[in-house]
């Protein structure tokens, strides 16, 4: 998820388009934040690992 909001915020940014470039940062920080809980340790989405 973090690796897709990096490629939606590279697209949006170089084409221009706003809606894009926002979905990009919203997928980003929500991977970002169930990559912080996960590493925390809290299970995410009932699940404690994901591999």
């Amino acid at each position: 998820m973090i690796t897709l909001g990096i490629i939606l915020l590279i697209i949006g940014f170089v084409t221009g388009i706003a809606i894009v470039w926002t979905i990009g940062v919203i997928v980003l920080v929500i991977g970002l934040a169930l990559w912080l809980l996960g590493a925390l340790g809290h299970a995410v989405g009932g699940r404690r690992h994901y591999f």
